[in-house]
């Protein structure tokens, strides 16, 4: 069984850069950033298709990218993508050269809300 407790961090908001360089010299840890989607019900295959292969192979030409899941509620129309980094440092540069934004494009015909993005640190994980 797979374990892994978070603590929610402010890393999708950039912090100064003296915050950001102390972590990265202290060591950092795995940060996952998760994006929070609700979408068309008739379209969930196609979300699904899209995340396994486009999503996920963008994801693994990042640097410091660890891992990609996507939990799916199809009922509800809403889903939940887990992308694991190496890093702060890491997740926040693949929001800076636009990664990020490209793979949320690959959606929006899907979409019925805005994604909601959140970032946090994993402080515990068990495998």
């Amino acid at each position: 069984m797979n374990l892994r407790i978070g603590r929610r961090t402010g890393f999708m908001i950039p912090g100064s850069a003296e915050s950001r360089s102390r972590q990265a010299k202290e060591g950092g840890t795995m940060f996952v950033r998760m994006t929070t989607l609700t979408f068309r019900i008739d379209k969930a295959d196609e979300g699904i298709r899209i995340f396994e292969e486009s999503v996920v192979p963008a994801a693994r030409a990042q640097r410091g990218f660890r891992a990609a899941y996507l939990l799916a509620d199809r009922p509800a129309g809403r889903c939940v993508a887990l992308t694991f980094w190496d890093d702060e440092a890491s997740a926040l540069a693949n929001e800076e050269n636009r990664y990020y934004q490209e793979q949320l494009v690959k959606f929006l015909p899907l979409y019925t809300s805005s994604p909601v993005r959140e970032g946090y640190e994993v402080v515990v994980e068990s495998r």
